[in-house]
């Protein structure tokens, strides 16, 4: 864990540069989605298929990369594979920093986790793991449905707690 502290702070203090910006621009209402796999095969296919849902996509295989990116944007949807980690210690880097961002910036990123051990749509996997959809990689070819699936789940969820906030003018 210190060593993970030790990522995330040099990646705080490094000056702004503008070339860690994950898009020079986003038409308003677009979505955004950030892939955080080091398998290539995989990459490239959950690229494609963001793209056709419409999402502006950000693609990176290394951990520091992907925290450079959410340094300077709060992505609609990420997507971690669980090997993701550049330092082999097990700890997955950018679910540790998704995890300790402030409430009100989470509950507005659809975080999905792609796993080989846990079973697609596996509720109790998705909670221990603070995540919103867990799917498994052998179900990488029904990504699209089951990402749209599981975003309608998270807004039907959050749907009434929204709208609170909205009125009491928080949101």
């Amino acid at each position: 864990m210190d060593q993970k502290k030790k990522l995330f702070d040099a990646i705080e203090s490094e000056s702004y540069d503008a070339s860690h910006k994950p898009f020079d621009f986003v038409e308003e209402g677009g979505k955004t989605a950030l892939v955080c796999e080091p398998d290539s095969a995989i990459r490239v296919k959950l690229r494609d298929i963001l793209k056709e849902m419409g999402y502006y996509v950000r693609e990176s295989a290394t951990e520091p990369d992907s925290l450079r990116s959410m340094r300077f944007h709060v992505y609609h949807l990420i997507v971690v594979g669980e090997e993701f980690d550049a330092q082999g210690s097990g700890d997955n880097g950018v679910l540790g920093y998704i995890r300790h961002l402030p409430m009100n910036i989470r509950r507005n990123i659809f975080v999905i986790l792609m796993s080989s051990e846990f079973r697609t749509m596996d509720n109790m996997a998705a909670f221990e793991k603070s995540v919103n959809l867990v799917m498994n990689l052998e179900n990488i070819d029904e990504a699209g449905v089951i990402i749209e699936r599981g975003i309608a789940d998270n807004d039907a969820f959050y749907r009434s707690f929204k709208d609170a906030l909205k009125r009491a003018g928080r949101l």
